[in-house]
């Protein structure tokens, strides 16, 4: 693969990871609509460790604390505000990790890999976010996350695994719905992509060790530190603009690439 499809590739991993825009629905429609190679899993993988450790800098304080809590959970305690964040984490994760693996066994995570169901998951979830952005309040904090809540989004983020949904769009829809502000659902959604990514990404390698391709290390080196310094860049830009700004330009941008996509796919 060329140096430029992989600067490509990471750069769309990178900057769409944590916009509510759907990374994997650009990698999915990235080779279907420029006759690019598609850039296989070692690819992937080395994708998504380049957008995890961008989100793991940006939230160090938060992944720290819940780090130390993971080992007071593991030894039976929630005694701390760490090992409670690391059990709503858990509790987050788990829909995700399930439906996750019923869709690969079934085949249908690969049957879903098509222009028209990525359109309309863009136009759907998309006026979702809107609905959700637009009616939702502003009375809870993401410092009182509560293990309902934590719950209920993670079951809104297993329906990120249809192409096109978004794992951060649909997450900060429920955060909103639930009554979180714009930044705390986004931070909320952003500290759950560390686990499902994580998840995610051993799967993937799991898949990478059985077929035997290891990749070259220079391809993996360049998607990992382009990734990382793309999704660094588009986080910071997010948080910071949704202190003045709604997700309308990303529902915009949806909407619009969703009718494109619908237009393609029936013509």
């Amino acid at each position: 693969m060329t140096t430029f499809n992989l600067l490509l590739i990471a750069l769309i991993q990178g900057l769409t990871e944590f916009l509510p825009v759907s990374s994997s629905g650009h990698l999915i429609l990235l080779p279907s609509l420029t006759g690019l190679d598609d850039q296989g899993q070692v690819i992937d993988v080395a994708a998504h460790v380049g957008t995890l450790a961008a989100v793991i800098l940006y939230f160090w304080s938060d992944v720290k604390l819940a780090l130390g809590g993971t080992l007071r959970l593991m030894r039976g305690k929630i005694d701390t505000q760490g090992a409670f964040l690391a059990l709503c984490l858990l509790i987050a994760t788990v829909p995700v990790i399930i439906v996750g693996l019923i869709l690969k066994i079934t085949g249908l995570s690969e049957a879903m890999r098509g222009i028209a169901v990525i359109g309309w998951a863009m136009i759907i979830f998309g006026i979702v976010l809107y609905w959700a952005d637009q009616k939702g309040t502003t009375e809870k904090t993401a410092a009182n996350w509560s293990l309902k809540d934590a719950a209920q989004m993670g079951m809104w983020q297993a329906l990120a695994l249809i192409p096109g949904t978004s794992r951060s769009g649909i997450t900060i829809t429920a955060g909103r719905m639930l009554g979180y502000s714009r930044t705390d659902a986004a931070k909320l959604s952003m500290l759950m992509s560390i686990p499902t990514i994580i998840a995610s990404a051993a799967l993937l390698s799991i898949d990478v060790i059985g077929s035997g391709d290891v990749g070259a290390l220079r391809d993996i080196g360049i998607v990992v530190a382009m990734s990382f310094a793309a999704a660094l860049l588009a986080l910071t830009l997010m948080m910071r603009l949704l202190k003045s700004v709604s997700f309308t330009p990303y529902v915009i941008y949806r909407i619009g690439l969703g009718v494109v996509l619908l237009w393609i796919a029936y013509t």
